[in-house]
């Protein structure tokens, strides 16, 4: 007997989370925890008949989550049209690495997801402006400050050259692959369409292009909620990340975020991957805050707050790198997290201010 859809793309899943655990081959970096993907759709809420982009699908998490929230028939009474929209026209996934698209449209197809013609592109995203908008984009580009390429000489040795993309939808030009991800998914956005990206902290308060694009997109769009995600959340250790929520509006004089709302999941938390895994109950209290039904009708906790405009944008380099929560671990060594956690932020620290040298030394040197 054949095995159901369901099944057959629930083993798939495993397997490609099983392989997520090959840290030191790098699958990892092509796999964000399912339970953070089905916190941040249950958030968002995609509705039937709307368009789900991921510019970086890896092996396509959001896509299945999204396509999961629509197809519940507990939240959605779908009719035979809007199912074969969902099935066939409503995501949209692209990578750059070749065989991580060919585990995504094989992760889709077995859940029964696309046509003769793949939902899934292999490509650059950044290269150039869409052709397409989308109702949403749910992402979790790559890890990794600059965007590089290899190129191979006469001697067959093989070099890396940063990128920058000279892109007239963008706002500022840098070679920062995290700050180009942003702005790409910005452009991504129909009008009023709603965006959730994963970012490392350099992105809160990086100046010169950084500092340009977060101002731009406090006035331009509504950046409404922001998640700070503890450590030990990623297979790649160390990784200090977080998730910005926001909606794309048409030009204004007027600034479009009136409050940019702090959700600090960070602050005294400590996971690892196998003792001590993110789940989904670790999230329910970001969910219930976040207050989907109605976000202007939200309350602070205490590690929920809210900062205005002005406050923000009045901030050295208009950083969101906010913090107001007691850290334990700085009082107490018995809070401490584990060593090897420890090794990980320390060297992740270091690895962002070499990095940061040395783009000051080249910028020096032009």
């Amino acid at each position: 007997m054949g095995l159901d859809v369901d099944v057959k793309g629930a083993i798939y899943e495993g397997l490609l989370e099983k392989n997520a655990e090959d840290v030191k081959g790098g699958a990892g970096q092509y796999f964000t925890p399912r339970p953070l993907i089905r916190a941040m759709v249950e958030v968002t809420r995609p509705r039937p008949g709307e368009t789900v982009s991921d510019p970086a699908c890896g092996t396509g998490g959001f896509l299945l989550a999204a396509y999961d929230y629509l197809s519940d028939r507990k939240r959605f009474d779908l009719d035979i049209e809007q199912k074969q929209f969902l099935k066939l026209h409503a995501l949209r996934g692209k990578d750059v690495v070749d065989g991580v698209v060919r585990l995504c449209a094989m992760n889709l197809y077995l859940h029964g997801i696309g046509g003769e013609d793949s939902p899934i592109r292999s490509g650059d995203a950044l290269i150039s402006e869409p052709s397409d908008h989308y109702d949403m984009v749910l992402t979790n580009p790559p890890f990794g400050r600059k965007s590089s390429v290899t190129i191979a000489n006469g001697d067959r040795q093989a070099s890396r050259e940063t990128l920058v993309y000279e892109r007239d939808d963008f706002y500022a030009t840098t070679s920062n692959k995290q700050l180009n991800f942003l702005q790409h998914v910005r452009t991504l956005l129909g009008q009023n369409g709603r965006a959730a990206i994963v970012v490392p902290d350099n992105v809160l308060f990086e100046g010169g292009a950084g500092e340009a694009v977060r101002r731009r997109l406090l006035h331009d769009c509504d950046l409404h909620t922001l998640l700070r995600l503890p450590t030990g959340v990623f297979y790649a250790q160390g990784v200090k990340a977080n998730v910005l929520f926001f909606d794309r509006k048409p030009a204004s004089e007027s600034p479009w975020t009136e409050k940019l709302w702090i959700y600090d999941l960070r602050t005294n938390q400590h996971f690892t991957l196998r003792t001590n895994p993110l789940g989904e109950e670790h999230l329910h209290d970001f969910v219930a805050c976040y207050h989907a039904e109605n976000r202007h009708d939200r309350g602070e906790t205490e590690r929920f707050r809210a900062f205005s405009y002005d406050e923000l944008t009045r901030r050295d380099k208009a950083s969101l790198d906010i913090f107001w929560l007691k850290d334990e671990s700085l009082e107490d060594s018995e809070n401490l997290p584990a060593p090897d956690v420890l090794a990980a932020e320390i060297a992740e620290s270091l690895q962002a201010a070499l990095e940061q040298f040395a783009s000051i030394a080249a910028s020096l040197g032009e």
